[in-house]
């Protein structure tokens, strides 16, 4: 096993299946946060069953951010073996007239992701950590206790016009990355049937209406507040 995890197959097989595992994450995430513009009410029901609910919390949770963790230290690595590989870099080879921009530009828009998923992990993930387990608020209720609060921060957090447009950014590079990110993990997995071409086509529309989506979510909570 550490045999194949070690050779170049190995590492784009289980880059890829992260990479599926991430995007099944990012539509259950849009299906929970699309909620908070089409009933508050239901978003906040929603997020504090998972927000307390002891499956989600240590077992999901902590599967998601290894994910998270594996698919891009495993991007830069493979990155980083494949500029090696190149005994000539360009030399011989005119890589805007063999693959796309977004193919050799996906170093670039996953560390920019990076970037942006950090910033998120501050907004949102570290503070729900110290309000349930450090300070021991598992309540979900705001101040007064008039309510869950989770919609309440949700449209606080888009408030500023900086986080709003730093938002959209990270969602542009995330269409971008999926654009090619989502095709190259089924040619990883050896996916070549009848079907490859429908989920190919399901692959770009998820790479540009899921992005647009949560760009829609950050635009609407800000001109609503």
């Amino acid at each position: 096993m550490s045999g194949f995890l070690n050779s170049s197959i190995g590492r784009k097989y289980t880059m890829a299946l992260s990479a599926f595992f991430l995007m099944i994450f990012i539509l259950q995430h849009f299906a929970i946060n699309i909620l908070s513009v089409l009933n508050p009410d239901t978003f906040n029901e929603t997020s504090h069953f998972m927000g307390t609910n002891p499956l989600v919390q240590y077992l999901l949770q902590p599967v998601l951010l290894f994910g998270v963790v594996y698919h891009f230290v495993m991007g830069f690595v493979l990155e980083i073996k494949n500029r090696n590989a190149r005994a000539v870099k360009y030399a011989k080879n005119n890589g805007a007239a063999n693959s796309t921009w977004m193919s050799r530009n996906m170093i670039w828009s996953g560390g920019f992701i990076l970037v942006f998923l950090i910033i998120h992990f501050l907004d949102f993930w570290f503070p729900e950590i110290n309000t349930k387990y450090i300070q021991g608020d598992m309540s979900g209720l705001l101040a007064d206790g008039e309510g869950y609060r989770y919609y309440e921060e949700l449209v606080h957090k888009f408030e500023p016009i900086w986080r709003v447009a730093l938002y959209c950014i990270g969602f542009v590079f995330l269409s971008l990355h999926l654009l090619h990110g989502f095709s190259s993990a089924f040619q990883s997995v050896g996916a070549n049937n009848k079907y490859v071409k429908g989920l190919k086509g399901f692959g770009k529309a998820y790479a540009v209406l899921i992005p647009l989506g949560f760009i829609f979510i950050a635009l609407f909570h800000h001109f609503n507040h």
